[in-house]
């Protein structure tokens, strides 16, 4: 009954973040601060419902698979962002 109830209460405060990363990404005005709202709002969001997540999990290795795919989620996420901000400032579209 505890569980769940974290549960339900880690997921909800995930899909916050994750909205409000959203919502950032909607809004702000240039590519710097929409991908920093996006990466920090959803690497925090996916990790507070895999929290919630592992809450619900019997075995202790379905809870470090769990712990894997956000750190797996948080390399791809800063990878991409590093990526997308160094070629923001490249208008013409060719690499140097």
């Amino acid at each position: 009954m505890i569980l769940d109830a974290l549960t339900v209460i880690l997921v909800s405060a995930g899909l916050v973040f994750f909205t409000a990363g959203t919502i950032g990404l909607l809004r702000f005005p240039d590519l710097h601060s929409r991908l920093h709202a996006l990466t920090k709002a959803d690497n925090l969001g996916l990790g507070l419902i895999l929290l919630g997540l592992m809450a619900q999990v019997d075995s202790f290795g379905g809870a470090a698979k769990l712990l894997l795919v956000w750190l797996f989620a948080l390399v791809a996420g800063a990878t991409n962002g590093i990526a997308l901000a160094g070629r923001g400032g490249d208008r013409g579209g060719e690499s140097s």
